[in-house]
């Protein structure tokens, strides 16, 4: 798209063409669409969530709440385990992204060096169990007999630790980094490691911030894994419990003699279930969105 230009002076002043007007008024109104779009879900959920149950059962509930209540919220905050079931998720999501952004930078990092010798054998094998996995039954049986981890937190943090992708991911940023930082690195005396800690891992807060998101949505939305190799009621995360109870919900809701209080969980449990689950990662997200931009490494080597 062109422009026309005046200069005025010691400086230049763009006058902007009618053509890029135009374009930028209709990129305006395609990404506020987007947004639109990709927000109205979880604002319909959250609408939802406070409305009482004969505006959702008539499908009056839009952006705001019909008949306001909290009663559903009350129910599910009340029960004592519920902070229980929070903390083992906080727990797990902490320590498995440390687990897993850790084991994932030490992974990638070697692989993005072409020069090691058998470099051309680790990968082909790394991006092959992206491809290929043993399957639901070998995995159980390989965490529940081999490695004893049925009923531990363990189960749910170390067999999926590393993704494959996310190596994959890490490896191109890796290789992308200048090699000149690692020959003066070198050249001033320090080893792999010391340049890895000091030098890599500073300059990958983005792909490192990136992978933590990642990691740890993952990890906070996981119920099927508790559900296979968790027996103790106490050590559930919270995914598991909200859904226990969203089923629990929803065979109340299809006996049909139900009291008025019970009719109404049932008819936003789940709205209340998603939105508990969600606010919490949507509070985080703020907090590493900054270091998805890219640009870092300007001024980093100077020629």
């Amino acid at each position: 798209m062109t422009k026309k230009t005046e200069i005025r002076g010691n400086g230049v002043k763009i006058k902007e063409s009618g053509g890029y007007k135009i374009f930028k008024v209709c990129n305006t109104v395609i990404m506020l669409f987007v947004v639109f779009v990709t927000l109205y879900p979880f604002i319909y959920l959250v609408a939802q969530s406070f409305s009482s149950e004969g505006a959702i059962y008539a499908g009056k509930v839009s952006f705001f709440p019909v008949e306001f209540t909290a009663k559903t919220y009350q129910v599910i905050l009340s029960k004592p385990d519920f902070f229980l079931y929070y903390r083992n998720t906080i727990v797990y999501s902490l320590l498995g992204t440390l687990i897993s952004v850790a084991g994932s930078a030490m992974l990638a990092y070697p692989l993005s060096k072409e020069r090691l010798v058998l470099n051309k054998f680790f990968t082909p094998f790394v991006v092959f169990t992206m491809f290929f996995a043993g399957g639901m039954i070998p995995n159980y049986i390989l965490i529940a007999q081999a490695l004893h981890m049925r009923d531990t937190m363990w189960a749910l943090i170390i067999p999926g630790a590393i993704s494959t992708y996310n190596v994959l991911i890490m490896k191109s940023f890796f290789a992308s980094l200048p090699g000149e930082l690692e020959e003066a690195a070198s050249i001033d005396g320090m080893n792999a490691y010391g340049t890895f800690l000091k030098i890599i891992l500073p300059l990958s807060k983005p792909i490192m911030a990136t992978m933590f998101l990642f990691y740890i949505v993952g990890i906070w939305n996981n119920w099927f894994g508790p559900f296979l190799y968790l027996d103790t009621k106490g050590k559930w995360p919270v995914a598991l419990y909200l859904r226990q109870i969203i089923m629990g919900a929803t065979g109340t809701a299809e006996i049909g003699a139900v009291s008025d209080e019970a009719s109404q969980i049932s008819a936003n449990v789940r709205s209340c279930c998603m939105v508990l689950t969600a606010a919490p990662i949507i509070c985080v997200y703020p907090f590493v969105q900054k270091y998805f931009v890219q640009g870092m490494m300007i001024g980093s080597v100077k020629g």
